[in-house]
């Protein structure tokens, strides 16, 4: 069903929608918000979110897929009232699945209508068959109009590949695994050549394998103009306790590439919000096949960028590296809390702190060991150095990239040992490293340059084995002398190791 919005006096202020966002946060039950993968957006972002587009006139046709109540709309149409856009005409097409806030959303709408020449349609449908099946062409699907403007904060959800959502995206054209990936591509789909789409998604979408489609799809159809981060994983929907490095991205359907503006800000104050301007070849590597989205968060760049010394890959090196290969809830029956004599160490990420390894861990909650049988010996590595990164961080930590050395020493001289899942190891063919080499890679991994550099391509707070194999090293040599600098400090605090490894990029 479409409804349509009612004339009414436009009074309340877009604070006075924000208490209502704030109100249903508090009182929405924490299972329907995963199960709807939305959540509202505050009217800070919501402001700055509108202030992207640039002024214009003429007729409008506004996009708000995954409404909610109204907040981006609002904002929109806040900057319309206030003389910022020459619009004649202003219609609001908002999709929102979630019945129960149709009447607030109706009640934020009809505030404009009043005297302006504003129309605006609720649709209660779902907004991915109803888009994809429209861009499809399908026979029996009511036909979507283009767009001059999109602006949307979009539900997150994963997909499953055999999922009718799927189904309905391919149809369109569209391969993507995520509800807001989703959204956004059909969102961009639906524009007018020229047409402006301004949205908040999570940032995961700008490295990995699974979004290389849609990354392909959005470089296609549209040009960057604008990316938002904020240096807070956990600002940008704070009230609802969302730990989610998010970006707003401004996209211009059919566009000509050129430079593009990157801003930041701590949270969704703004308050200390930094601009520069980067060319697209900063944003996007050339040759990359991946196109994996780099977001610079400084006048300089990546760091990394500019040291001639860091050009080799690891492949080059004759370094592997891969997830830990011990799962360990399919060896659930192999584990032990303490080792035994027919038991080899088995290691977490809780088995390093600062630095250090400490083997066995007598109050850890997970297994020190884990049997050595015919079950167990394929997910084993012989003994040796090894350097090892943890896949995830914690919330809010300093640091996305964390490395650390495994001294065999530290674990009894066992002849094999088990690295679990959570932890990426490099290794030379399934076996140990030089030490040397293996604190080189540690030493090199700690930079903050390393850190910075890793977060302009990465979104996630996950550190995947992949992220880390399409990395640039410094030579074999080069490692090979951070390693053994290191090897000969009392203690390697951050600033020394910056301070060692930028005598070498210099």
């Amino acid at each position: 069903m479409n409804r349509a919005v009612n004339a009414a006096d436009r009074s309340s202020p877009m604070s006075a929608l924000d208490q209502i966002r704030l109100r249903i946060s508090k009182d929405t039950d924490a299972r329907k918000k995963a199960a709807f993968g939305q959540f509202l957006t505050p009217a800070s972002t919501a402001a700055f979110m509108a202030g992207l587009f640039p002024v214009s006139e003429g007729t409008c046709r506004l996009l708000d897929a995954g409404a909610g109540i109204g907040s981006l709309a609002a904002a929109f149409l806040d900057r319309w009232s206030a003389g910022d856009f020459k619009f004649d005409h202003v219609h609001v097409d908002a999709f929102e699945i979630d019945e129960s806030l149709h009447q607030l959303l109706a009640e934020t709408l009809d505030k404009f209508a009043s005297g302006r020449q504003f129309t605006a349609t609720i649709h209660d449908v779902d907004f991915i068959h109803a888009a994809a099946d429209s861009l499809a062409g399908s026979l029996f699907a009511d036909a979507l109009p283009t767009y001059t403007h999109a602006i949307l904060n979009p539900p997150y959800k994963k997909l499953r590949s055999d999922s009718p959502h799927r189904a309905a995206l391919r149809r369109a054209g569209i391969e993507t695994v995520n509800l807001y990936s989703a959204f956004l591509a059909l969102s961009l789909g639906l524009l007018d050549e020229g047409g402006q789409l301004v949205a908040i998604v999570p940032r995961s979408f700008c490295n990995g394998p699974y979004y290389r489609p849609f990354r392909e799809y959005v470089l296609k159809h549209a040009a960057i103009q604008h990316l938002h981060l904020f240096d807070s994983r956990n600002k940008a929907f704070k009230d609802d306790d969302v730990l989610q490095e998010n970006i707003i991205l401004r996209l211009e359907r059919g566009g000509r590439q050129g430079p593009v503006a990157v801003s930041t800000s701590t949270d969704d104050a703004f308050a200390d919000l930094h601009a520069h301007e980067h060319p697209f070849d900063r944003i996007v590597y050339p040759g990359d096949a991946e196109l994996f989205f780099h977001v610079p968060t400084s006048s300089d760049g990546c760091g990394l960028e500019t040291c001639p010394a860091i050009r080799h890959s690891l492949s080059g090196l004759g370094i592997n590296v891969s997830t830990g290969p011990v799962v360990d809830f399919r060896l659930k029956q192999h584990l032990l809390k303490m080792p035994s004599e027919k038991s080899v160490p088995l290691l977490y990420p809780g088995h390093f702190a600062n630095g250090v390894m400490t083997w066995p861990k007598e109050d850890s909650k997970k297994p020190n060991a884990i049997e050595r049988n015919s079950d167990t010996e394929k997910w084993l590595f012989p003994s040796g150095h090894y350097c090892v990164v943890r896949r995830f961080s914690a919330k809010e930590e300093r640091r996305r990239v964390v490395a650390n050395v495994i001294d065999p020493v530290g674990l009894s001289n066992a002849a094999m040992i088990g690295i679990e899942n959570h932890l990426n190891v490099f290794h030379e063919d399934k076996h140990g490293l030089p030490e040397p080499l293996a604190w080189g890679l540690a030493v090199y991994l700690n930079t903050t340059a390393v850190d910075e550099y890793f977060r302009c391509f990465s979104g996630h707070t996950q550190v995947n084995a992949t992220d880390l194999k399409r990395m640039k090293y410094p030579s074999r040599e080069m490692l090979m002398e951070l390693g053994r600098w290191a090897m000969q400090q009392s203690e390697l605090s951050q600033s020394n190791i910056d301070g060692k490894f930028g005598t070498l990029c210099t």
